[in-house]
């Protein structure tokens, strides 16, 4: 690998060039390289992509286009073992209390939205995906329709804040950081889901990895990029671990069962290709292996370990009285 002569957007340090990705999922073209920050261990791609070409592509490539608003169904309050087991916790809506304002950011189809109104909470949400309004006019959300700015919303005025799955996606994250501390209140916290470039999954299925999703992930953050960043940001890193979803190893043996060439859409991520005839068969041989919890299981031990795919990390804006160290 040779270093680059770039340094790292969040802590300034060298990087080096690990390998080249393309999209595996929906088939956008080009190949991109994904960068490894040598201090921090934050990695990103370089991403010239503007504004307006970014909707295109959110509302183009994505699945969402053929959802239907009756698809639309509300997360739901869950409890106990298998909750545990399922790594349902995973989820930043699972972090925040009842009656409370919340912003979700990267509201997705909506499913946060009804949770939190079923909770009492004034729910705010911002999408990029224009096919959300479909959702918003049905169910009477508050979503705003496109990239997030601080300046849409007053200072100092949610209590939460949640992205999930959001942060990679976006193109200066200390920039969008500072514009959620100045919306927050004193004492509101940020939770957010990210995957973990530096967990198990990356290290053993590589360029196959399941989280790359290049073009969409433009970063990925590590355990010390992201308390960088908070510092940065004037926000306090609070909680910082590995929740996994058990289905996403199930995802990850589809992935590769369905991996396409590039600019190819996948046959398990795209409605637009169907599998083939052995694809299928594979495919639902991973089903009756899913149903004996072999996944849920390992997903669970390596989360056990800090070594999980999926980051949750809640970011405090501090007290008038207090400071980040």
């Amino acid at each position: 690998m040779n270093t680059e002569g770039v340094y790292c957007g969040i802590c300034g340090g060298a990087r080096e060039c690990m390998f080249k990705l393309y999209d595996d999922r929906y088939g956008y073209p080009g190949t991109f390289s994904l960068f490894r920050c040598q201090s921090c261990g934050h990695k990103n791609i370089h991403s010239s992509v503007s504004p307006e070409k970014i909707k295109e592509m959110y509302s183009k490539y994505y699945p969402r286009a053929t959802f239907h608003v009756d698809d639309h169904k509300p997360y739901r309050e869950i409890e106990g073992f298998t909750s545990w087991f399922d790594g349902m916790k995973s989820g930043p809506f699972r972090w925040v209390p009842d009656n409370v304002r919340v912003l979700d950011i990267g509201c997705g189809f909506g499913e946060s939205l009804g949770y939190y109104a079923s909770r009492g909470c004034e729910a705010y949400g911002v999408e990029v995906d224009a096919n959300i309004k479909r959702v918003a006019d049905a169910f009477g959300y508050n979503v705003k329709v496109g990239l997030f700015s601080s300046d849409a919303y007053q200072e100092d005025f949610f209590d939460y804040v949640t992205m999930a799955q959001v942060i990679e996606h976006v193109t200066d994250p200390i920039a969008t950081l500072k514009g959620i501390a100045r919306i927050l209140k004193p004492g509101g916290a940020v939770v957010l889901s990210m995957p973990n470039s530096n967990g198990w999954g990356a290290k053993i299925f590589r360029r196959m990895w399941i989280n790359w999703h290049i073009p969409y992930h433009i970063q990925h953050f590590s355990f010390k990029s992201i308390r960088i960043a908070a510092e940065r940001s004037s926000l306090i890193l609070d909680k910082a671990q590995t929740i996994t979803s058990s289905h996403w190893l199930y995802y990850q043996w589809l992935h590769i069962v369905n991996y396409p060439s590039e600019s190819q859409p996948s046959a398990f991520w795209s409605p637009k290709i169907a599998p083939t005839f052995w694809q299928k068969i594979v495919m639902k041989f991973l089903s009756y292996v899913h149903m004996t919890k072999i996944n849920h299981t390992i997903t669970r031990v390596f989360d056990f370990f800090g070594m999980g795919d999926n980051l949750l990390v809640v970011l405090k804006k501090p007290q008038v009285s207090e400071k980040v160290c």
